[in-house]
């Protein structure tokens, strides 16, 4: 059996990085809760709650039983790459940041938003493939047996699902403006593929074909079965909160944020 190997100088840079920006998100959520039109709490709730998800994901039992339980493994990545992301992109981030900015910059911020590569990059395909694919390449090649022995790579696939997860929940069911972004059923068929790809990795994982897992197998079984039963809780919160978002918004707040991402003029109408 292979054992994880932990980085034991310093803190965990995924969850260093998670900390400070839930401090940025909370200064500048308590900022413009100031401002006439406000910031809903709810939001912050959800972000804050999504860091601390992260945070117990690296760094306490969670993270300590993961260096020799390949269960606790799974349940690691399921927090980190799938319910995290969706709590933190709830709450709004890249809206608060516009709100928060200068004019000046957030028009630059925009423009960047706006371009080519964030396109491709936003497209719900392309989430789908780093955030799924992420999970087949790392069970289903040596990566795994690699990580258990280089901390530096184990951090870099905690941030790798951590990002991805955030990207496709964005591009999925995010509050926040997307360029582009494809209708409703169209995200629905995309989040559909999603949860037959994890069905199948974790039948595969719990028959123990096509992954290359050094771990013993009653680990492998139930790992498989927290990846089956979790994955589908976190992608049918997912799909709530896409169906919950299936609206016309109603903010000024929003249609700002999203005038600056598309660039196209947003005519504000009032809902009795």
């Amino acid at each position: 059996m292979t054992h994880h190997v932990h980085a034991a100088a310093g803190v965990s840079p995924v969850l260093l990085v998670t900390l400070l920006a839930a401090a940025a998100y909370l200064v500048s959520a308590a900022r413009l809760r100031r401002d006439p039109r406000g910031w809903r709490g709810r939001r912050t709730a959800s972000f804050a709650a999504g860091a601390a998800l992260v945070a117990a994901a690296v760094a306490g039992p969670v993270a300590g039983a993961a260096a020799h339980d390949f269960r606790a493994h799974m349940l690691q990545h399921l927090l980190v790459g799938m319910l995290a992301p969706l709590l933190l992109v709830l709450g709004a981030p890249m809206t608060l940041l516009l709100r928060s900015l200068p004019a000046a910059r957030a028009r630059r911020l925009g423009a960047l938003l706006r371009g080519r590569p964030l396109h491709v990059l936003a497209h719900p395909v392309t989430a789908l493939v780093l955030s799924v694919g992420g999970m087949v390449v790392l069970y289903c090649t040596p990566l795994y047996r690699h990580t258990a022995g280089e901390p530096w790579l184990h951090e870099a696939v905690h941030a790798h699902f951590l990002l991805s997860g955030c990207l496709f929940a964005w591009v999925i069911a995010g509050p926040d403006p997307a360029p582009r972004r494809p209708s409703v059923p169209a995200r629905l068929v995309v989040l559909g593929v999603a949860v037959a790809v994890h069905a199948g990795l974790s039948q595969l994982m719990y028959a123990g074909l096509l992954v290359d897992l050094p771990v013993p197998d009653e680990q492998r079984r139930g790992a498989a079965e927290i990846m089956y039963y979790g994955g589908d809780l976190a992608e049918l919160l997912l799909a709530v909160a896409l169906v919950v978002g299936w609206r016309p918004r109603r903010g000024l707040a929003h249609s700002s944020a999203r005038a600056m991402v598309t660039g196209k003029p947003v005519r504000h109408r009032i809902f009795g």
